[in-house]
């Protein structure tokens, strides 16, 4: 793992970003802005990232407060949205210095379609996300305020036990990548 200054390579956070619109075939059917597809609710493409320790736990993220959707809600390392003409694997080893401040070795693990509304902002979520595993030493210690409100370990017992709990705290896709381990048998051992 290396640890990088994010404000390098988030400098230019006020460009509009597009994201890559594709059928459910993952064929590019083009590109929208990325509020406008959130508005809309336009299948398009998105990237998330797993981070495990030596150890088997895993590293969350909890969404900064400043998010224009699910904010403060618990989430998976990182997720995004590849740009146009930029592979899964790019977007999310991109994305890891970005929010994290750190770089990985990520391996592409499974794909599936979701669709959610944020009841508070009503925008919808509908991607086709692509979901990769990874392994790191030690949490990061230089994440990007405007991405990330805190990140935690957590082993697989207690993270099961606390989404049973307490749902509303942790986001539509996480849940849904859950039960994708657990169906495929990935947890790391």
């Amino acid at each position: 793992m290396l640890s990088l200054d994010y404000c390098d390579i988030h400098s230019m956070s006020n460009i509009k970003e597009f994201v890559v619109l594709v059928d459910d075939q993952d064929n590019v059917l083009g590109t929208m802005e990325k509020m406008d597809a959130h508005k809309q609710g336009c299948l398009h493409r998105a990237i998330s990232v797993l981070l495990f320790d030596q150890d088997h736990r895993m590293l969350l993220q909890k969404r900064a407060s400043t998010k224009y959707h699910w904010p403060n809600i618990w989430s998976n390392a990182v997720c995004s949205h590849p740009r146009e003409g930029e592979t899964y694997s790019a977007a999310a080893h991109r994305r890891l210095p970005e929010e994290l401040g750190i770089t990985a070795d990520l391996e592409w693990q499974f794909s599936f379609i979701y669709k959610a509304t944020d009841d508070v902002s009503a925008l919808h979520e509908h991607e086709l996300d692509h979901v990769f595993f990874g392994q790191i030493e030690e949490a990061p210690s230089n994440v990007n305020p405007k991405e990330v409100g805190a990140v935690k370990w957590i082993e697989r017992e207690s993270l099961e036990k606390e989404v049973a709990y307490n749902p509303d705290q942790y986001s539509f896709w996480f849940k849904i990548i859950l039960q994708e381990i657990e169906q495929r048998n990935l947890w790391p051992s």
